[in-house]
């Protein structure tokens, strides 16, 4: 069902396993379930972590934003004004300055930097939030992948040059890489052509991956602003020498589009299938007996699960049958699940069942911690191999456009450069340019447009 109809298997299995409820009233804004809050949050966790291990400093910005504020920076408004929410009355009252709904965060932050930038000791600045955004998406709604209040990270610097702002967007690179490890999500990253680029940015990277329809999501985003922003918002620094000079500022952004990413690209028929580092529950326990050794499996059930304390672990003593907990859980996306029956507790092991291949192995109960952390490292790496391998068989060079209009992937081509060109190519393909690669492919042959020598392959997309 996955593979015929992508679209329906990833509604249904967000539904059945109990992540988000999309029946709440407002269209687009839907509930987040306690599973899928516990999956969003462990994420968030891996985010905090690799930035604050790199010295940012997280705040939280209020969500409304005053009109002249958000009108300040011109390229901006162009970006966003069709999707801002506004806030024009307090009760019966008409508001003096009318407000809106954050649809990101930089006119909400950046007059507040003015303030607290002064000299070159306050450089660099570097924080980040995790916060909801809207925006009033036109499009359909999806679950996790184009929502009108969005789960947000934003990290937003502030340096005293382009070289050190460049230092910054190399950092947001290894950041990444770990975070994506941890989600086991194979990405590209692109640079974004100038009639796609971030609103107000000198240049826009874009972090995608690859869905099994062989549509791309776009999970991130790295800018480039250099003093667009700065200029607009007054943000300027004393040098040593007494001068005074406006900063150059990046930002980088995820959003719970990561979750969408993960349900796509891992799961499978039965349902989830969870990275270990992100898993609310990494380890179930299911004991499996009859009226009279219940009492015995359960002791050592609760026995192993005080040996796993180190784990995400839950013990199920639910009344059901064996086969409808291993239903239930398999649907969750637990990695690791233990089985232990009477025979086991005699032979002093359990059975270990990997979500991910369905491996079925016996564990001696003294290597039982041992195995468990094995186990889900090894999971780990596997379900990156074979993401890696979708997003290897998905990604073909082409020369003839011809070629490329059936392919469900992501197409490389050559791009001369010039603007023309590129929507010509979008038309033909019916795809989207995501931009050439970050680190520069050798490639010679043409312009699929205009037919021009040229050594720049572009990336070609059909895109949620």
């Amino acid at each position: 069902m996955k593979e015929e109809n992508f679209s329906e298997w990833y509604n249904d299995v967000i539904e059945r396993a109990g992540l988000s409820d999309k029946r709440y009233p407002v269209k687009g804004m839907n509930v987040w379930r306690p599973y899928g809050w516990k999956l969003m949050l462990n994420i968030d966790r891996i985010i905090r972590e690799e930035c604050n291990k790199r010295n940012f400093d997280e705040v939280c910005f209020p969500l409304l934003i005053p009109e002249e504020q958000f009108k300040k920076e011109k390229e901006h408004i162009k970006g966003f004004d069709e999707q801002v929410y506004w806030v024009t009355k307090a009760g019966e009252n008409l508001l003096d300055v009318p407000l809106l709904l954050r649809p990101t965060s930089e006119t909400a932050m950046y007059p507040m930097f003015a303030l607290w930038v002064r000299s070159h000791s306050d450089l660099p600045l570097r924080t980040y939030q995790i916060v909801n955004t809207f925006r009033y998406e036109t499009k359909q709604t999806r679950p996790f992948v184009r929502v009108r209040e969005i789960h947000f990270f934003e990290a937003h610097t502030c340096h005293t040059d382009f070289e050190d702002a460049e230092h910054q967007i190399k950092e947001y690179y290894e950041i990444l890489k770990n975070v994506a490890e941890k989600l086991c999500l194979p990405y590209i990253l692109t640079k974004r052509p100038d009639w796609d680029k971030f609103a107000g940015a000198f240049y826009s990277v874009g972090i995608d991956t690859i869905m099994p329809s062989g549509k791309t999501l776009q999970i991130g985003s790295i800018h480039q602003y250099r003093e667009n922003f700065s200029k607009a918002y007054d943000i300027k620094y004393e040098d040593e020498k007494g001068g005074h000079n406006f900063v150059h500022q990046t930002t980088y952004g995820m959003s719970e589009r990561l979750v969408g990413a993960v349900i796509g690209v891992h799961g499978d028929e039965k349902g989830l299938v969870l990275p270990p580092g992100i898993a609310p529950v990494q380890i179930v326990i299911v004991p499996i007996f009859k009226k009279e050794n219940e009492k015995t499996v359960k002791d050592e059930c609760e026995k192993v699960k005080k040996m796993l304390k180190d784990f995400r672990v839950e013990l199920d003593c639910r009344e059901l049958t064996p086969g409808s907990k291993y239903y239930d859980w398999e649907l969750k996306g637990v990695p690791l699940r233990i089985e232990i029956g009477p025979r086991d507790v005699k032979k002093q092991c359990a059975v270990f069942v990997r979500r991910d291949n369905g491996e079925k192995f016996e564990v001696k109960m003294e290597k039982i911690v041992e195995e468990a952390g094995k186990t889900l490292k090894n999971i780990e790496a596997d379900l990156l191999k074979k993401a890696e391998k979708l997003l290897k068989s998905r990604l073909k060079k082409f020369e003839k456009l011809e070629e490329a209009k059936n392919f469900d992937g992501i197409v490389k081509t050559g791009w001369c450069g010039k603007e023309n060109c590129g929507l010509d190519t979008e038309e033909k393909l019916d795809m989207k340019t995501l931009g050439a690669p970050v680190e520069k492919e050798k490639f010679k042959g043409k312009c699929a447009s205009c037919g021009k020598d040229t050594d720049v392959v572009v990336y070609m997309a059909r895109t949620y």
